[in-house]
């Protein structure tokens, strides 16, 4: 023990007589990945994509604080100390920065932004330790995602579903609201930028769903269904994309477990089901969809009227709702249909022998689909 700490305190005194400025240069003739670039490469993305994140988090402006965090946070992978003692890189680097008088904040970020390497450590909460932190694992995901080295089965050499685990408790424990899909192209952008078009293949998509999977395992164990984040994933934005603020979708898996749980849920779901199945089959047989809207002229019987009513009046206080991220109120007026589809069912035959009737029911069925379908993809839901 003697002669280890002997060893720390000689290259603790022989690293603190080179700044950390002047090592820098020296992190262009490490190798973050043969196919990725050095880590003075990575460094100056993880820097650029920092400074974005920084300016998306509420508060005071820290992109210099972040600029600087992030520049000088793989510095101390030059230095004798994490050469001799390689569980120190980041932590040494927090006492270094200190001893040369660099910020708190700046000197935390450098110790935190491996973090969190794990269920059970601790979160970065500082912004500063956070944008530098998420900006590394999102660069890391980013360029090992546009190499095709993607994990298989229990092998994850580059430990990526641990990054996207980090990422994902940085941005749920601090309620930041950041539009992942956004700061993965720009990380892709920037690799892009900074080496010469090397990488051509990413797609956000993609790695948007193994986040998705991340956010399963880390939620089974707190009791959140896997079927419900996948139902709340599974929706589309006016722009196509998926779901990509977490925080949102929590809060929507949240309000949609609690309609599950209530009387309403359980019948409209099974009612999403019933109108699911029997889609299906007509749709195979007849090799049409019945997606189009439902012909107001063909409506017969008092549930189909009142049905096309209520699901009007439902879809509109259901999108109003979301556009508030109001999510409970959004159920609630789904709620509301209970008793118009439960009547549809019991008194309309969908099937009638008069084909522009049974079309024009069909349509009505893919309108309750689709009402229910602003809140979450209900196919995706067990039960």
């Amino acid at each position: 023990m003697r002669a280890r700490l002997a060893d720390a305190q000689f290259f603790w005194d022989q690293d603190r007589k080179i700044g950390l400025d002047a090592r820098l240069p020296a992190l262009a003739s490490i190798v973050f990945h043969t196919k990725l670039g050095s880590v003075a490469a990575k460094v100056e993305r993880v820097e650029k994509l920092a400074i974005a994140i920084a300016r998306d988090l509420p508060g005071a402006d820290i992109t210099a604080s972040v600029s600087r965090a992030a520049k000088l946070a793989k510095v101390d992978l030059t230095t004798g100390m994490v050469g001799e003692f390689p569980e120190l890189q980041g932590i040494v680097g927090r006492y270094y920065a200190i001893d040369q008088g660099e910020p708190a904040a700046v000197a935390d970020a450098i110790a935190e932004h491996y973090a969190p390497l794990g269920p059970s450590e601790r979160c970065p909460s500082a912004p500063v330790s956070v944008s530098v932190a998420l900006a590394d694992k999102i660069d890391t995901l980013v360029g090992f995602w546009s190499i095709e080295e993607k994990p298989t089965g229990s092998r994850d050499p580059f430990a990526l579903r641990r990054a996207a685990l980090g990422a994902i408790r940085l941005v749920v424990e601090n309620g930041l609201r950041l539009p992942f899909h956004r700061l993965m192209e720009l990380a892709s952008f920037h690799y892009n930028e900074l080496q010469s078009g090397m990488l051509v293949n990413f797609d956000p998509a993609d790695l948007l769903e193994f986040f998705a999977e991340r956010l399963k395992v880390a939620l089974k164990e707190k009791g959140v269904r896997n079927d419900l984040i996948a139902a709340v994933f599974a929706l589309k934005r006016a722009d196509g994309r998926g779901e990509d603020d977490f925080v949102r979708l929590l809060a929507r898996v949240d309000a949609l477990a609690k309609f599950l749980a209530s009387e309403d849920g359980v019948n409209l779901l099974t009612a999403s089901k019933r109108a699911g199945n029997i889609l299906r089959i007509e749709e195979k047989k007849d090799g049409r969809s019945y997606d189009d809207a439902p012909d107001a002229s063909l409506l017969r019987l008092p549930e189909e009227f009142t049905l096309v009513e209520a699901l009007r009046d439902a879809r509109d206080r259901a999108e109003a709702a979301l556009k508030r991220e109001a999510f409970a109120a959004a159920m609630a007026a789904l709620a509301r249909l209970r008793e118009p589809v439960d009547e549809f069912f019991d008194k309309v035959t969908v099937n009638d022998d008069d084909p522009a009737q049974r079309a024009n029911r069909l349509r009505l069925l893919s309108r309750i689909r689709a009402t229910l379908n602003t809140v979450a993809d209900f196919s995706k839901i067990e039960g």
